[in-house]
């Protein structure tokens, strides 16, 4: 061959290499501006989905365009394949020739994810529904609102007439719970009855498969001239996160994956998860922005890899962890193992008044036994298994050292916390209920939204705080909050209570509350300031642990907080199975509370 010759075949393979270089970098750029949405991804819209598409491209084109640019759409999985019914179910109609459902719940989704269904059906996500109508709900449904229990009539009427608005004939007491509460936790779904009330789960009583078994349920249900079921307006529209469905499945996925583009690249962004954890009780959100991973987050955003299918800390991104990093999404040193539980990674549930270990049984709930041999025995998931899978996320990043560090600044932060303010706290709230100076009913005295503020606002303020390395939440807006709250206004109005019970001649039991004040400034961590002299609150109660002891009860309630037991709660308390965070199931009772989630019905626990 001659050298012009080669010199010709060599220019040719340089710009077919040039050229396919060119090819694959412009495939590359558009398939990722497809996965975010700059562009329209390229579907085929699949045969059972045309008539949808054609027909709501003109009634509600956002639906249609917000699915072109999903992944859905790219995999043909169109609107048939997610809301497709089967006969029997019971909010299935016939619908241009296709039977379907409106609310896609997690049971559907579960025949394509079935790994992350049952990752989140044992989370304490899906169980935040379990806050209605409990105490855990008593604010927004009683002090907010109105419920009646014995009635279940939840409308009271107007006290005088609005302008421009003569419907309005009554108030409805739920309002304030239907769009607070329940948008974020998640409501029971319902549908409309005939007799004018509400059908749910508990009247349907589906099986396994969702098909409802009581057919005079069914037969009350109200439907639409082309045969659809109406939903109850007071539980839909709602993509609360522990949503209570008609086919018995909890949860919504939408409440993170929103519809109809389920975009990863918005799933992994702190904003997502800022619907629900933000504002004074749970400011996570916030708490995020103010540390330097948020900072970090920030400033790299456009660097993070957010398109990519498969999101991997350690390998398709190390510049700043979010949310989804710490508690969700795969690592390189977890072989990429995403987890739909975002508990797993807990080792405090900071949602309580008392933090507690998250050592939790085969139920989910956290082990309370002192015994360390029946701990042993009842422990499935340890807190240091917990905190072990969290130490991985942070590896990326941190030293062994430095990680080891700062969960000992956390755990004295934690600590000092639980042993310095909040059982001593929940002590003389129980010792005012026990001694009848407060009432049972939540909130009808001030020294219970006194406590209130303590632990379920600032409180979590300060651990939160703590746990994501956010300095000023920990202490301006949490610890120096928490120790005004409670040296000038708890004590004080705890005081306020028991001398009023000694004016009114019922000394004993007035005695009884000083007495465990008393014993509560007399220990080393409360002698700051001569004005906390116990003998300056009332000279007759001024004795030392050894001169009078405190009631028993407040003792036993003292101790037994320290292992998060259910007996540390205050007599305000009734348990209930409740949701959080944020964990219902797991977590020690509050007044305001129950027994509640749920940390995680909003997820509030610390990490």
């Amino acid at each position: 061959m001659k050298l012009e010759t080669k010199r010709i075949v060599i220019g040719l393979l340089g710009f077919m290499f040039l050229g396919s270089l060119i090819l694959v970098q412009g495939i590359e750029v558009a398939r990722r501006h497809e996965e975010a949405g700059l562009v329209a991804a390229h579907v085929a819209v699949p045969v059972s989905s045309q008539k949808c598409v054609e027909c709501h491209s003109k009634s509600s084109p956002g639906i249609i365009d917000h699915w072109k640019g999903s992944t859905h759409a790219v995999k043909g999985v169109g609107c048939v394949e997610c809301h497709m019914a089967k006969k029997g179910e019971i909010d299935a109609f016939d619908h241009w020739g296709a039977t379907i459902a409106t609310i896609v719940t997690p049971k559907d989704c579960s025949r394509c994810h079935q790994k992350e269904f049952e990752e989140f059906e044992h989370s304490h996500h899906a169980k935040g529904g379990n806050i209605l109508a409990s105490l855990d709900n008593f604010l927004a449904e009683k002090v907010e609102g109105f419920r009646d229990d014995e009635t279940h009539h939840n409308f009271f009427n107007p006290h005088s007439p609005t302008p421009g608005r003569p419907d309005i004939t009554e108030v409805n007491g739920m309002a304030s719970a239907f769009v607070g509460c329940q948008q974020c936790h998640g409501s029971k779904v319902a549908l409309e009855s005939r007799d004018g009330g509400k059908i749910t789960v508990d009247d349907l009583k589906p099986d396994d498969k969702g098909i409802p078994t009581s057919l005079e349920a069914v037969d009350r249900i109200v439907k639409s001239e082309d045969g659809r079921p109406k939903f109850h307006a007071e539980t839909w529209p709602n993509t609360g996160i522990g949503r209570i469905n008609l086919d018995g499945s909890l949860g919504s996925c939408s409440a993170c994956h929103s519809r109809h583009d389920f975009s990863p690249r918005r799933a992994r962004q702190p904003e997502n998860c800022g619907k629900c954890h933000l504002g004074p009780d749970h400011p996570q959100k916030e708490i995020f922005e103010e540390s330097k991973h948020g900072v970090a987050f920030r400033d790299l955003k456009e660097h993070m890899n957010l398109d990519a299918k498969d999101w991997v800390l350690g390998k398709d991104y190390t510049q700043a962890p979010t949310c989804a990093t710490c508690h969700m999404s795969g690592n390189s040193l977890n072989d990429g193992v995403v987890t739909h539980d975002p508990g797993k990674r807990i080792s405090w549930n900071n949602r309580p008044p008392v933090s507690a270990v998250m050592d939790t049984d085969a139920d989910g709930k956290i082990v309370t036994s002192l015994d360390p041999k029946e701990r042993s025995e009842q422990t499935v998931i340890s807190a240091e298994m917990r905190r072990g899978e969290m130490k991985n996320v942070c590896r990326h990043c941190h030293t062994p050292d430095y990680i080891n560090a700062f969960y000992k600044q956390y755990d004295d932060f934690v600590v000092l916390y639980n042993e310095k303010f909040a059982k001593p706290g929940q002590a003389i709230m129980k010792a005012l209920t026990d001694q009848e100076l407060i009432t049972k009913t939540q909130f009808d005295e001030e020294i219970e939204w006194t406590w209130f503020y303590l632990w379920h606002h600032e409180g979590r303020r300060a651990r939160h705080g703590a746990s994501m390395m956010a300095p000023d939440y920990a202490h301006w807006h949490g610890m120096y909050e928490v120790s005004e709250r409670f040296y000038m206004q708890l004590i004080p109005q705890a005081r306020e209570l028991a001398e009023h019970a000694r004016t009114g001649g019922q000394p004993d039991k007035a005695d009884a509350v000083d007495a465990l004040i008393n014993q509560i400034l007399e220990r080393p961590e409360h002698k700051w300031g001569p004005g906390l002299k116990p003998d300056a609150a009332h000279p007759a109660t001024a004795a030392t642990p050894e001169t009078v002891a405190p009631p028993a009860a407040a003792t036993d309630t003292a101790n037994n907080a320290a292992a998060g037991t259910e007996s540390a709660a205050p007599a305000t308390e009734v348990k209930a199975e409740t949701s959080s965070s944020a964990a219902p199931s797991t977590e020690s009772p509050s007044p305001a509370e129950g027994s509640s989630e749920n940390s995680e019905s909003k997820s509030d626990s610390g990490t």
